[in-house]
């Protein structure tokens, strides 16, 4: 099982090792990390820089095949491209993007999606309530993401199912579906589970999305939203325990399950 949400925000030395250990102590065996946040956010006390940011990102990652480095992005920023260049020749998998002061359409974003998109890495986005102490969940709405279909070759996923949005969310992906119809062309968006639903709506919210009648079952995968430092695993596999039983009362089939937890990550990182 991969986790394709972990969050590093702790500023002490990095320790692959002891994240992979506790990783393992509940049968996953590494997943995503995300770097530490860009200067659009100011109350993390990381270095902001971009050469800090990835320098330390990839010491979490580098050598370690199951450690996929993201680089959180803002895309607004002047030199955002010459970022996604260095990003890429350090080695990145993939990018992180939360739309905090701005919508996802904005143009100076859009410049750096199709950036991204030209790479052939795939873009992660928060999508949903944002939880920043700010004004800004209207920038994170899922219907807002549309502005996605304008970008040619990007894949990406709407992180938390968009929750509060879940139907928003689901109806921009069957959006999505009809635009590849008429294109011809893959399906480029993925659903990211990672909780961001409370407890008592799961239940509903994996109903949705498994049983809306669109073809997701191979687009959606699974993270925890926990840190790379003290990664807790008490938290995360009681959301896979609850995952895992709400499909199975779904009546899914086993390799739906292999999918959320591991191949469509893959798919999600590689295209293929």
């Amino acid at each position: 099982m991969l986790d394709a949400h972990i969050h590093i925000m702790s500023t002490d030395k990095p320790d692959p090792e002891a994240l992979l250990a506790r990783m393992r102590s509940i049968g996953m065996e590494g997943g995503m990390l995300l770097s530490w946040p860009p200067a659009s956010f100011p109350h993390t006390k990381n270095p902001k820089d971009t050469t800090s940011r990835l320098n330390n990102l990839m010491e979490w990652c580098r050598g370690r095949p199951t450690l996929f480095p993201a680089f959180w992005i803002d895309p607004t920023e002047d030199d955002a491209v010459g970022q996604v260049e260095q990003a890429v020749k350090a080695g990145v998998a993939a990018f992180k993007i939360i739309c905090g002061n701005f919508y996802p359409s904005d143009p100076r974003a859009m410049k750096t999606y199709a950036a991204i998109a030209q790479t052939g890495k795939p873009i992660l986005f928060h999508s949903g309530i944002l939880w920043d102490g700010q004004n800004s969940s209207r920038y994170n709405r899922p219907a807002e993401y549309e502005a996605m279909i304008e970008i040619k070759g990007l894949r990406f996923a709407l992180a938390h199912i968009s929750w509060p949005w879940v139907d928003e969310c689901l109806a921009v992906y069957g959006k999505v579906l009809n635009c590849c119809k008429y294109r011809n062309e893959p399906n480029p968006m993925f659903i990211d589970a990672t909780p961001g639903t409370p407890v008592i709506y799961r239940k509903e919210a994996l109903t949705k999305l498994y049983t809306i009648g669109y073809d997701i079952a191979e687009n959606v995968f699974y993270g925890s939203d926990t840190l790379a430092s003290g990664y807790s695993t008490n938290w995360a596999d009681e959301w896979i325990k609850r995952d895992k039983e709400i499909l199975d009362a779904l009546g899914r089939p086993e390799i739906d399950v292999k999918n959320m937890f591991e191949g469509n990550f893959r798919r999600f990182l590689t295209g293929k």
